[in-house]
């Protein structure tokens, strides 16, 4: 909370400038905070605190009753932060700026204000063309968590989320190992005069990076398998110890996955499904009672055994094998989801207060603009375009033309 904290103090000592010049101008944001329709969402993208800092630099914020509620946060704290508390979820929508956790569902789409910011997660495997459309046919400027960069060209909010992802897939593959839960009976770092199990981490991306932190800390033996070696290369370089790493191949790895106690599925593509790598005949193989906790199910999964699971029913078995295979992972632990979401919008939104709104911030800024994946009835993404084979408009000549 340290980011909200800072510009809470920052705007606190600094003349409140930009509100005004956005009321000369005959504008305002209004930002809404539906409640989520999925009852495995639990998540919210704005925290009480941001709000205050948001409300006292002019910005207007909507608030769903019970938005918050999943993430520990009451009605009562964003009142008492300065935001309106709405019954209806069609009020919360009528916003200049919407920003929601989980992609629109199909009532949702009526409620949309024209001309308005829809800034939320696309999670693309599970959407179609026609939802791109709908949001063309609104006029709607779309920004997808997924693609968002920042100054430095890395992706924070899937850094963010892939961070609680990441360690929390050691935590819920450890719960599972538990007898109580059906499991081996086992603890990964073992005791004294017990060896540690074996964990093989499938990625070593931010997530593996993040699984390998947490094994490594409750003592487990790790195996980290990835199909790159710069990726196997720089986990190894930020964990700062040595670990086994392997690239995925025929032998080393379906010979890891049999001696495993519990297996981290991390892999994922840039745009579209995960590789699959895991199939069927491995996981056969595996040790009874062993736990696959495939993070990459919201992109498919990498584990051909793999089906989505939900919060309520998180578990399968197949070939005596545990499989988690629960989407959204970080609303497990919604509370420290939203603060770290929290953390990265609020200042993004008190830039675009400053500059005069969203549209104003990604013409000022190339890092934002990349999140755009729609924009005042065109699709703006090269591949989302080829993906559902619709019409391509490049956004920086749109905007280099003031459309």
């Amino acid at each position: 909370m340290d980011t909200l904290k800072d510009l809470a103090r920052q705007t606190a000592l600094t003349p409140k400038e930009s509100p005004l010049a956005l009321k000369k101008k005959g504008q305002r944001i209004r930002i809404g905070l539906p409640k989520e329709l999925s009852a495995d969402e639990n998540r919210i993208v704005l925290t009480p605190d941001a709000v205050e800092v948001l409300v006292n630099n002019g910005v207007e914020v909507a608030v769903e009753t019970g938005a918050g509620a999943g993430a520990q946060f009451s009605d009562q704290s964003y009142a008492e932060a300065g935001a309106e508390i709405l019954s209806s979820h069609k009020e919360v929508f009528d916003s200049d700026v919407i920003l929601k956790i989980e992609p629109l569902q199909a009532e949702e789409f009526e409620y949309l204000k024209p001309g308005s910011t829809l800034i939320s997660t696309i999670n693309l495997p599970k959407l179609s063309a026609d939802y791109f459309k709908k949001l063309n046919e609104k006029q709607i400027t779309t920004v997808a968590f997924e693609l968002i960069e920042d100054k430095a060209g890395e992706f924070p909010v899937i850094r963010t989320i892939s961070e609680i992802a990441g360690a929390s897939a050691i935590l819920i593959g450890s719960e599972y190992l538990s007898s109580a839960n059906g499991g081996q009976g086992v603890i990964l770092g073992g005791v004294t005069g017990v060896p540690p199990r074996n964990v093989v981490v499938v990625g070593a991306g931010t997530v593996g990076e993040f699984a390998v932190r947490s094994a490594l800390g409750l003592g487990a033996n790790i195996k980290v398998f990835d199909r790159q070696i710069y990726r196997l290369r720089r986990l190894q370089y930020a964990v700062g110890t040595r670990i086994y790493t392997s690239v995925i191949d025929s032998v080393n790895f379906p010979n890891a996955l049999k001696e495993a106690d519990l297996v981290v599925g991390a892999l994922r593509s840039e745009f579209g499904f995960a590789p699959m790598v895991i199939t069927e005949e491995m996981v056969s193989k595996m040790k009874p009672n062993a736990v696959i906790v495939d993070v990459a199910i919201d992109t498919g999964g990498c584990c051909e055994t793999s089906e989505v699971t939900s919060h309520n029913r998180p578990v399968f078995k197949k070939h005596g094998v545990i499989h988690y295979c629960v989407p959204n992972i970080a609303s497990r632990f919604s509370h420290t989801a939203s603060e770290a979401l929290s953390n990265i919008f609020a200042p993004l939104l008190m830039k675009a207060v400053n500059l005069g709104g969203i549209h104003e911030m990604i013409s000022h800024n190339k890092w934002f603009m990349k999140g755009v994946i729609t924009h005042k009835g065109s699709v703006t993404h090269l591949n989302l375009a080829q993906r559902f084979n619709m019409r391509y408009k490049d956004l920086g000549l749109i905007l280099s033309a003031g459309l």
